[in-house]
């Protein structure tokens, strides 16, 4: 199948290019000036819209096998395919935990005939517990690279060290979501004036930072690479930068929505805002934003945790953490594009998600259109996914995803 792209504006190189052709013709996807039987090719109209390579998503959950009422493979690789991702990293924490080769190639085989191309992020401990180690090397020969305990952190110091060692054998990546558990306990929002005013036990900025020194300190010490995900303070980027800049292997995710919101918004209680890590206050969003400019931060990343109704529909402090992130994702890219730019956005949901997981590309086999002014409702009849925790259920957002190839595949979005 060979499609025609007509005035497609394309972001790469940290720019915006002028509208071109660009032609599709079944593998690649290269400017055309003139093409002799035009007949012959499917023409897509994309005044207006924006293109790039194809988005990857460096965390996203689906409890499948265990909890598919929350969601499946299928329906979470639906939820890629219409988000305009054509590569994503899944989480290890399902039931049981992805820690052996059979869960590995379950997820393998479930998502093979999918549109998305999956990356499976191993359980580095046995059922993300923090203490007994999975079969690292057969997972590794199951060709898994990534690691990790998913939104469980990583929080004793021996297995961390082992773990960074362990992974070196294979040039494997340790993905953690670095906090102290213990100084994080019973916390519901971010510690500050806000969670001061509405009588809520916090979750202190010192509990990301202790575990992140920490662990840079056993990087320092053991080699190896690793890799931060959903940092959310200031004095985060601070350490990651100065790691970098000292040559370690460090690398670093945010959430999206660590960016559209602080803790100023959880005054109404609303259980679709509580997340973890939780939203900081406005100076520390101003520090991750630059953090993402100075290239301290890599990637941007969905963070999509699927709940179900009764996890959320419940007192602030018993409701589950967590928020659906997919289907939103373009229209706050849109809501961010004006402090950003629309070529930085881009850059962390293409080429830096893929200098993490080491995926080059010189050719462009990947493509992400979108137009970033059409507006569309967040509803069930919208909604793929089986759940709905998200802020933004039942409004108008603007932003939608029109066209994704990936590997062959082409999918077009009404």
């Amino acid at each position: 199948m060979s499609i025609l792209f007509k005035s497609l504006r394309l972001i790469t190189d940290g720019e915006i290019k002028e509208a071109a052709d660009y032609l599709y013709d079944g593998q690649t996807i290269y400017k055309t000036e003139e093409l002799d039987s035009p007949e012959r090719f499917t023409v897509v109209d994309c005044s207006g819209y924006l293109g790039s390579r194809g988005w990857v998503d460096l965390r996203c959950l689906a409890p499948d096998p265990g909890m598919e009422y929350r969601e499946t493979i299928a329906s979470l690789c639906e939820g890629l395919r219409v988000s305009g991702f054509t590569e994503a990293v899944v989480l290890p924490n399902t039931l049981p935990a992805i820690q052996s080769k059979n869960e590995v190639a379950y997820i393998q085989q479930k998502s093979q005939a999918l549109f998305p191309t999956l990356h499976v992020q191993a359980a580095v401990t046995k059922d993300t517990s923090g203490e007994d180690f999975t079969e690292m090397l057969d997972l590794a020969q199951q060709g898994v690279r990534v690691f990790g305990d998913g939104i469980q952190p990583l929080a004793n110091s021996d297995r961390f060290m082992k773990a960074l060692q362990y992974l070196q054998k294979f040039n494997g990546i340790l993905f953690d979501h670095s906090y102290d558990p213990l100084l994080a306990i019973f916390g519901q929002m971010h510690e500050g004036i806000a969670s001061t005013k509405l009588g809520m036990k916090g979750v202190p900025s010192l509990a990301e930072e202790v575990a992140i020194q920490k662990n840079l300190s056993i990087l320092k010490y053991t080699g190896g690479n690793l890799h931060f995900q959903a940092i959310s303070t200031a004095k985060s980027v601070e350490l990651i930068r100065k790691a970098k800049k000292e040559g370690l292997n460090v690398t670093a995710d945010v959430s999206l929505y660590q960016l559209l919101f602080t803790d100023e918004d959880l005054a109404t209680f609303d259980t679709a805002l509580k997340v973890m890590p939780p939203f900081r206050d406005q100076e520390e969003r101003k520090a991750l934003m630059e953090g993402l400019k100075d290239g301290t931060i890599d990637a941007l990343v969905s963070n999509h945790i699927p709940l179900d109704f009764d996890a959320k529909h419940a007192e602030f402090d018993l409701a589950a953490f967590g928020m659906a992130g997919l289907q939103t994702f373009a229209p706050g890219m849109v809501k961010l594009q004006e402090e950003l730019g629309w070529p930085l956005l881009i850059s962390k949901v293409t080429d830096g998600p893929r200098k993490v997981l080491r995926i080059i590309q010189d050719t462009l086999c990947s493509l992400t259109v979108f137009d970033p002014e059409e507006n569309w409702y967040f509803d069930q009849e919208s909604n793929v996914s089986l759940s709905a925790n998200s802020p933004w259920y039942r409004q108008q957002l603007k932003g939608k995803v029109k066209f994704v190839i990936n590997q062959g595949k082409f999918s077009q979005h009404t």
